[in-house]
């Protein structure tokens, strides 16, 4: 049971409520909102709704759990972010819907193509990386000269331009050692070399 001095009156109810039924705020003597959470929420939705706004249903949120606003399923609050400002404490989209958003803006920011586009250039692969034709295509390569995007590669392939610092000389040295034909200069002079014919 909470002590006097742990509840307060909600102006707008009249119930005595709990500190945490009231959402934080500075300018008041103790903190806190004049009115608990529920009469806020309340408030709200029938102002929005009198504003002619779309407004969600209410959804009951047992203890312990958040309504994420983008995919609009309840979770524990494990599944969210933390949120200094927020007046829960928590961030108002849950992990997975975070992560979903963070990986969209990836691929506008870095190559300016949607995941619908990309998902489209992996089904034209076949859903293979274009080079080795086996593994799953995961990872969109792009020029880094023209920012052009060439296609979908596989992790080792993508990391395999990278380390050849997408140079198609040196890819096509790469190839011909691994037929057999290595690039073996003849040292001429100190410092002088031929090639060989």
């Amino acid at each position: 049971m909470a002590s006097d001095e742990d509840v307060k009156r909600c102006v707008r109810c009249g119930e005595i409520k709990p500190y945490a039924a009231f959402a934080r705020r500075r300018s008041n003597l103790d903190g806190l909102q004049r009115h608990c959470r529920d009469c806020a929420s309340d408030y709200h939705r029938t102002r929005q709704q009198s504003l002619g706004r779309k407004v969600r249903p209410k959804v009951e949120v047992p203890e312990g759990h958040k309504l994420c606003l983008k995919c609009g399923e309840v979770k524990p609050w494990s599944e969210w972010h933390r949120n200094a400002t927020a007046s829960d404490g928590l961030s108002t989209r849950c992990k997975a819907c975070r992560a979903a958003e963070g990986r969209a803006g990836h691929l506008k920011r870095q190559y300016g193509i949607t995941e619908a586009e990309r998902d489209e250039l992996i089904a034209s692969q076949g859903g293979v990386c274009c080079i080795c034709l086996a593994a799953p295509a995961a990872h969109v390569d792009h020029c880094h000269k023209t920012g052009r995007v060439r296609g979908v590669l596989c992790f080792n392939c993508n990391s395999g331009l990278g380390l050849l610092r997408d140079d198609p000389d040196a890819m096509n040295r790469a190839a011909d050692y691994l037929e057999g034909n290595a690039w073996k200069p003849t040292l001429v002079a100190p410092g002088v070399y031929r090639l060989p014919s």
